[in-house]
C-alpha cells in the first residue's frame, strides 16, 4: 500500500511539474515581439538614459481636474472640472518666490496650487488631495515602459529618474515595481536642485559615471528637461514630439546589428 502511494506522489509531482513547464511556456509567448529581441545582440547608440517623471515616465491615472472635483465634493467644492483644470495652469505656470518649489515633502508649494486651482483652503481637503497623489494607484506607466526600461537595463545601459519632485517620488517608483530597474534616483528636493539647473543633470552624471555626450535625457518639458540638459552637454529628447512610445525610445538608443 505505501509502495503504492509512493508511486501516485511520485505520478502527481511529475504531472505537477510539467504542467508548470508547459503553462510558463504558454505565458511567454503571449510577450509583445519587442521582448524577444535582448539589447545583448546590438549596439549602444548611447551609455545611459535619463528620465523625467511626472509627465513622462509617470503618467496620471486620472486628469487632475477631475480628481480635484471628484475628492472635494465631500467640502463643498462648487468649482467644475473646467475651472479647476485653468485655475491649475494658471497657478502652476505662476512664479515661485523660493529657490525650489518643492523643498523636503513639497507641501507648501502643493497647498498652494490646490488652494488657487480649486479655490478651497481646507486643511483636511488639501491632506486628502496630497495623499491621494502619494500612492502609486493615481499613477500608471507608459505603454511599454517597464519592458524598454528592463531591456536596457540588460544591456548594460546605466538609467536614472531625474525629476523635479518631493520625497515621495521614491515610494511612488516601489509602488508602480520599477525603483529597482534604476542605477540612480535624483530628486530634487533631496540633491537641492531643479531642471534646468545643471547642478541636477551633473549629479545623475555623477552617480552614473557617464560622461555627459554618452547620456540621453527623455523629458516633457522645453525649458528644464530640454535647454536644462542642453547646458550640460546632454542630448534631450522631449516626450510627446521627439519620441512619442517608449518603443521609439528602445529602437533610438539600441541599434541591432
Amino acid at each position: 500500500m505505501e509502495a503504492r502511494l509512493a508511486k501516485f506522489a511520485r505520478s502527481e509531482l511529475l504531472f505537477t511539474t510539467r504542467r508548470s513547464l508547459a503553462l510558463h511556456r504558454s505565458q511567454r509567448v503571449r510577450f509583445p515581439s519587442m521582448l524577444l529581441h535582448s539589447g545583448r545582440d546590438a549596439r549602444r547608440a548611447y551609455d545611459a538614459l535619463l528620465l523625467d517623471a511626472g509627465g513622462t515616465l509617470l503618467q496620471l491615472a486620472k486628469p487632475v481636474e477631475e480628481t480635484y472635483a471628484s475628492i472635494g465634493t465631500k467640502y463643498g467644492l462648487t468649482a467644475t472640472p473646467a475651472d479647476i483644470k485653468r485655475g491649475f495652469k494658471r497657478a502652476f505656470s505662476a512664479p515661485w518666490p523660493e529657490k525650489l518649489r518643492y523643498q523636503g515633502d513639497g507641501r507648501p508649494f502643493w497647498r498652494l496650487i490646490v488652494s488657487e486651482a480649486t479655490g478651497c483652503a481646507d486643511h483636511d481637503y488639501f491632506e486628502e488631495v496630497y495623499q491621494y497623489y502619494a500612492d502609486g494607484n493615481a499613477w500608471r506607466l507608459p505603454a511599454g515602459a517597464y519592458e524598454t526600461i528592463s531591456i536596457l537595463k540588460d544591456a548594460g545601459v546605466k538609467l536614472a529618474v531625474v525629476s523635479n519632485f518631493d520625497i515621495r517620488l521614491r515610494k511612488l517608483l516601489k509602488d508602480l515595481n520599477i525603483v529597482d530597474l534604476f542605477d540612480a534616483v535624483i530628486v530634487s528636493s533631496e540633491v537641492g536642485y531643479e531642471k534646468p539647473d545643471t547642478g541636477i543633470f551633473k549629479a545623475a552624471l555623477d552617480q552614473l559615471q557617464v560622461e555627459p555626450n554618452r547620456a540621453v535625457h527623455i523629458g516633457d518639458d522645453e525649458k528644464a528637461d530640454k535647454y536644462g540638459a542642453a547646458v550640460v552637454g546632454i542630448e534631450c529628447w522631449l516626450w510627446g514630439r521627439d519620441v512619442k512610445t517608449f518603443s521609439d525610445i528602445l529602437k533610438r538608443i539600441l541599434i541591432h546589428v
